[in-house]
């Protein structure tokens, strides 16, 4: 590990939380993760070489422990108490991304995966009530095998299926990668994407009226942007402002 060669506090902290993939490692920890290979799907670009790195880094400075799994093999990680200390810091710094970074997405930033894994682990199945519960989530301009994914919920969990499982389809929604990048990040209400297509939902009327309560978007995305430019294009390529997105946000929030 890098050092800055010096005994400021500030300095000694940043060695161990700055080092590259480290502040996400500790956000999934802070969430629960903690299992590698669930690990490795939030930190995707990273090797596992560099993940197992990283972790007895983590270890060696006293912020994550190692435990046998409970199948009896393997390992499973968890933070220390050190290690939870530094959680207000993470959060810290996903607020200020909100607030001051949030801009329109690079096509190198549309990260499939992660987007699928953070609304598999965030949905809540019970949305559509008891029994199990299929979401379909089509993205239209994907290739054919990247395309299509399933959300089975039962027993009060969801799984990401990327073969159909030949179960009974709640609800079918189709859009686009970005879009729905958006929408979970806060840039795109879901009201707006519905109203202007940039989301189609396809089922019976119980199963539509669900869906805000089955997505959950991230934690952060109600922190409202700082950022003057605009953060995102509309359905027909125009970029909105600031102001037209929170005035959409507004007006489809509001009780009917």
């Amino acid at each position: 590990m890098r050092t800055y060669g010096q005994f400021c506090p500030i300095s000694k902290a940043a060695e161990v939380f700055c080092e590259r993939w480290t502040p996400l490692i500790l956000r999934d920890l802070g969430k629960g993760v903690s299992r590698f290979s669930d690990l490795q799907r939030g930190v995707g670009r990273a090797s596992p070489t560099l993940l197992s790195r990283r972790l007895r880094e983590l270890e060696a400075e006293g912020l994550v422990e190692r435990r046998r799994s409970g199948k009896g093999h393997g390992w499973t990680y968890h933070l220390t108490t050190p290690g939870q200390d530094l959680m207000p810091l993470v959060h810290a710094l996903g607020v200020w991304g909100q607030r001051w970074s949030r801009r329109e997405l690079m096509d190198h930033e549309l990260d499939a995966g992660l987007l699928l894994w953070a609304m598999e682990r965030g949905a809540h199945p019970d949305a559509f009530g008891a029994g199990r519960s299929v979401v379909q989530l089509t993205f239209r301009e994907r290739p054919a095998r990247w395309r299509r994914y399933w959300f089975v919920g039962e027993d009060g969990a969801t799984q990401l299926c990327i073969k159909e499982p030949g179960f009974e389809v709640n609800l079918y929604l189709t859009t686009t990668l970005r879009d729905m990048i958006y929408i979970w990040r806060g840039d795109l209400p879901l009201g707006t994407a519905l109203s202007e297509g940039r989301l189609e939902a396809i089922g019976n009327a119980s199963s539509r009226s669900a869906l805000p309560r089955w997505l959950a978007r991230s934690k952060l995305a109600d922190v409202k942007s700082e950022r003057r430019s605009p953060a995102i294009t509309d359905a027909n390529g125009q970029r909105r402002s600031k102001r037209q997105v929170e005035s959409d946000r507004a007006v489809h929030s509001s009780p009917k």
